[in-house]
């Protein structure tokens, strides 16, 4: 039965609304019909909704088409726009680039709802604003032949910044959180032919006080949208756990499935409605280990010994298959899920962290997705040109700066050995941070219980979808979000479900009572080489790293062997990222010569700005490298 809900303008105000009928998080694992398709790699059980939509822009959400999402409204006079892709490049809306600074600051007066005593409640704050600017879509289909009669989902794998769906009419749900995929239950409404499929986005909610990263404000549909059907029996979620023993030739291999039925009766009163197989794969396919379970809804793997494994490292990126088989009652294949895992061993040691037992130095970049043609809309060729870019400069590892990024890219840096810092999507550093000095007087998300569950949300969101990849050494609780409770309670979360990974974090620099409640590591910004060193010979408590520094903006980079040399002198310095890999930088057209030309922050009429501020990168935004590249090059290859 199908409860109705209708779609609330409040919500964007509200905090403590941030998902409404929006699928639970779970493991990014990719599954086929048979064995055939997963050789093929042609996944018949999906079907890419992108392209062309019909699209309409408003002013605010007063002046949106109301009613935009019944079947028989009619949007002839709707434009076109490609899906996926940012509004503004799209030639709507205002481009606009913005650092430290909310965007509507010096324009409107805003404070966030629940936080300040005697302060209004927030109603309306975006609901009702003059600007906040929505984007209706649109979308006619048929639906795939092998999605017809099964279980129907939607994944909308980026959307900025608040998303209301409907299906032929009928309401599906809400979300927020612009960077991990909103996935919503279409089984009730869809049906063969004639789905009409609309999508609302606004522009700005209360995520925008969490959203507040260093870069161009966009909003729409911007990464792809892909309907999904799941077999009548499906694996929901995996949870591979492999680990080095300390002899690092010993594994230990244990997996934790959820499993669900088409017919829910079956799961719950545990039938024997069929079997799970689970082999383990060498990378010349010999079978390492395999076991049989009957199904159930949750299936636990005990941990078994693995004799002689390769460990996974930078030099070795040495990756095991596991193949999940899924079989009915009558023994019949349903459902393939393939994965690639590694085994290795992360882990502080006498105040040193140790990969696989060895002390772990990090050649580390931060990485904005960009693109000079479609902002952070990137494709799967623009990934493949910045790894190769990072394996040629010998840079080892990347931090998602300040938000999961697209899918693939977590599965290439497995494939390709190189370190993750994952980083959960949040950062408020306008709420802490006002005119360029430390002053929290209100800031977010603070201590606030009404903001705890959102930010807890985005944790969880990062650490399910992406927890499989064995090249994620350690989560990271987002970015200059100063040092409250709530992120006392983020931490405690990674540390609760997954203590084999390290936690960090830098924001307890600005507030030192927390530091030993979070991050596993001090992490600092831009510390000057000699700060670096007197931290490090003053007997400090944990092992240091620098999450941001060597700022590469203009002629900048020329010190970078001071930092590079204080490796050698201490074993609990572990080097740092680089602030940062591509500038964020747009070909327009110049008005008066009629050349295509790159623009920066400020190049828009964008007020306010932190105008070339937008320009760090060790790489143009045309993915050209800078001359920096070469101090790079050189530096990191002293310790490759």
């Amino acid at each position: 039965m199908v409860r109705e809900m209708k779609a609330d303008m409040n919500w964007l105000d509200d905090p403590e609304v941030f998902r409404v009928n929006r699928l639970d998080a779970h493991s990014d694992h990719r599954f086929y019909k048979d064995m055939e398709d997963m050789k093929n790699e042609s996944n018949s059980l999906t079907q890419s909704l992108n392209g062309n939509w019909s699209f309409s822009y408003s002013m605010n959400a007063k002046e949106r088409p109301m009613d935009f999402y019944n079947v028989d409204f009619d949007d002839q006079t709707f434009d076109e726009i490609q899906v996926p892709g940012h509004i503004e490049l799209n030639g709507y809306d205002k481009i606009h680039y913005i650092n430290t600074m909310y965007p509507w600051e010096g324009h409107v007066y805003r404070r966030p709802k629940y936080l300040l005593e005697n302060h209004p409640e927030g109603a309306g704050l975006f609901s009702e604003a003059d600007y906040n600017p929505v984007g209706s879509y649109r979308k006619v289909f048929d639906l795939n032949e092998e999605l017809i009669g099964k279980r129907v989902c939607i994944c909308f794998e980026g959307v900025e910044q608040a998303i209301f769906v409907w299906l032929n009419g009928e309401f599906v749900g809400y979300a927020e959180d612009s960077f991990t995929p909103s996935e919503f239950d279409l089984t009730p409404y869809i049906k063969e032919k004639g789905n009409v499929l609309a999508v609302e986005v606004h522009k700005r909610c209360s995520a925008a006080y969490l959203e507040d990263q260093d870069f161009f404000r966009f909003f729409g549909i911007y990464r792809n949208v892909t309907l999904y059907a799941k077999p009548s029996i499906h694996v929901e979620d995996l949870w591979v756990r492999p680990s080095l023993k300390e002899d690092n030739t010993t594994g230990k291999f244990k997996m934790d499935l959820k499993i669900s039925s088409a017919m829910e009766s079956d799961i719950d009163t545990a039938s024997e409605i069929g079997t799970v197989k689970v082999i383990l794969l060498d990378k010349e396919d010999n079978v390492v280990f395999q076991t049989e379970d009957a199904i159930n809804e949750t299936v636990s793997l005990k941990p078994v010994e693995i004799e002689k494994v390769n460990p996974w490292d930078n030099h070795n990126p040495y990756l095991y298959t596991v193949l999940v088989q899924v079989y009915n009652s009558e023994q019949k294949l349903i459902e393939v899920v393939p994965y690639k895992i590694g085994f290795r061993r992360i882990e502080i040691k006498d105040n040193i962290i140790l990969l696989n037992g060895k002390r772990l130095i990090i050649n580390g970049i931060n990485r904005h997705e960009w693109s000079a043609n479609r902002g952070r809309s990137i494709t799967i060729q623009d990934m493949e040109w910045d790894m190769k870019c990072m394996l040629e400069n010998n840079i080892n590892a990347v931090r998602t700066c300040h938000y999961p990024n697209q899918i693939p890219w977590y599965y290439m840096c497995d494939e390709n050995g190189v370190y993750m810092m994952a980083e959960t999507n949040l950062e408020s550093h306008g709420s802490w941070q006002k005119s360029g000095k430390v002053e929290p007087s209100w800031n977010l998300p603070g201590s606030h219980v009404k903001w705890r569950e959102v930010v807890l949300d985005r944790a969880k969101s990062n650490f399910e979808y992406f927890k499989n990849h064995t090249s994620i050494l350690m989560w990271s609780l987002g970015n200059e979000s100063y040092a409250e409770e709530n992120l006392a309670v983020m931490n405690q979360y990674y540390k609760e479900v997954d203590p084999e990974r390290l936690v960090h974090y830098e924001g307890v620099v600005s507030n030192r009572i927390f530091e030993d409640r979070i991050s596993d590591m001090e992490s600092q910004m831009y510390t000057a080489p000699w700060d670096v060193e007197a931290y490090l010979a003053n007997n400090p408590k944990k092992p240091m790293l620098l999450c941001e520094y060597m700022h590469c903006m203009g002629n900048s980079l020329g010190g970078m062997i001071s930092y590079v040399k204080l490796l050698d002198k201490y074993e609990n310095y572990h080097g740092g990222f680089i602030w940062d890999y591509i500038d964020q930088a747009l070909w327009v057209t110049d008005e008066v010569t009629g050349e295509k030309v790159l623009r920066y922050g400020g190049d828009f009429d964008d007020r306010p700005s932190d105008y070339e501020f937008s320009g760090n990168g060790i790489v143009f935004a045309d993915r050209c490298e800078k001359p920096a590249m070469q101090e790079v090059k050189y530096c990191y290859g002293l310790y490759k």
